[in-house]
């Protein structure tokens, strides 16, 4: 998988704990940073496809993206 997109994320040069909240409630500082990323989509597709466990990756939480997996294997 290419992660070239890696280069143009805002969350380069950010401290790392600030995507890896202890609660979902604790992710708005990273969602925000997420909000304004142009690499977001890739960040989140490269995440579910990975199937991350832990952190904020393209602006959703890992109990957000196990519903996005779920919901495409619905869909699919």
């Amino acid at each position: 998988m290419n992660t070239s997109w890696r280069t143009k994320a805002a969350c380069i040069g950010l401290e790392a704990f600030t995507f890896y909240p202890e609660t979902d409630e604790d992710a708005d500082k990273a969602k925000e940073v997420c909000a304004l990323c142009p690499v977001q989509s890739a960040c989140l597709e490269y995440a579910l496809a990975r199937r991350e466990k832990e952190g904020v990756w393209g602006g959703c939480t890992e109990r957000e993206r196990r519903r996005i997996i779920r919901q495409r294997r619905r869909t699919a």
